[in-house]
């Protein structure tokens, strides 16, 4: 399995920036990106790395950290094989790399402990600033 995290970039407080997440690959039982949940997480520099959101298999829960509920939105496209974070209202707070990951299994819980996420990208920078 691999993930491809994109689309960070540079916005001003307030602004917006869609985060896409390309999947490809399946596990070693055989699996796709559509039997599992997928998670978005943040590292900021000199933190530790916390969850962001998360979508189980078919999309139906979604679930959000409190510091970005109402602002950012979680999806996928099962038939494309990626996963995105919407993300509006952006405040410079949101300056981290981005990180996507594939959970355990298809179902994700609203408490984004990293140890259900198996399999890691590579992280897309996003910066706030003016």
């Amino acid at each position: 399995v691999q993930l491809q995290a994109s689309g960070g970039g540079l916005v001003q407080p307030g602004g917006s920036l869609r985060l896409s997440c390309a999947h490809s690959g399946r596990t070693d039982a055989g699996y796709g990106m559509s039997s599992y949940g997928m998670g978005w997480f943040r590292q900021a520099p000199g933190k530790d790395r916390e969850w962001v959101a998360a979508i189980s298999w078919s999309g139906a829960g979604t679930y959000y950290a409190s510091s970005v509920k109402d602002r950012f939105s979680i999806s996928r496209d099962n038939g494309k094989n990626t996963v995105f974070l919407q993300m509006s209202n952006l405040k410079p707070e949101d300056t981290a790399v981005y990180y996507c990951a594939q959970g355990h299994t298809g179902y994700v819980r609203p408490d984004g402990l990293e140890s259900d996420f198996d399999y890691w990208g590579q992280g897309t920078q996003v910066t706030v600033s003016s």
